[in-house]
């Protein structure tokens, strides 16, 4: 699994849309929607508010565990 799969996998385990992630992570819905796709991969910055909006770790969310 790569990042944008488990960002995907992750959102929907806590029920959150791309906007209301985007939101939590201070972020735009474009750019989680490009995370998930693959097209981009996030700084750690953007990845560590992406885990921590998500309640996970910032490794987890690496890792897929």
């Amino acid at each position: 699994m790569n990042f944008g799969t488990n960002v995907r996998k992750y959102r929907k385990k806590a029920k959150l849309t791309q906007v209301e992630l985007a939101k939590a992570a201070s972020v735009t819905p474009a750019m989680i929607n490009q995370i998930e796709k693959g097209i981009r991969n996030p700084s750690v910055l953007v990845g560590f508010e992406i885990a921590k909006a998500l309640k996970i770790t910032l490794d987890e969310l690496c890792k897929g565990a």
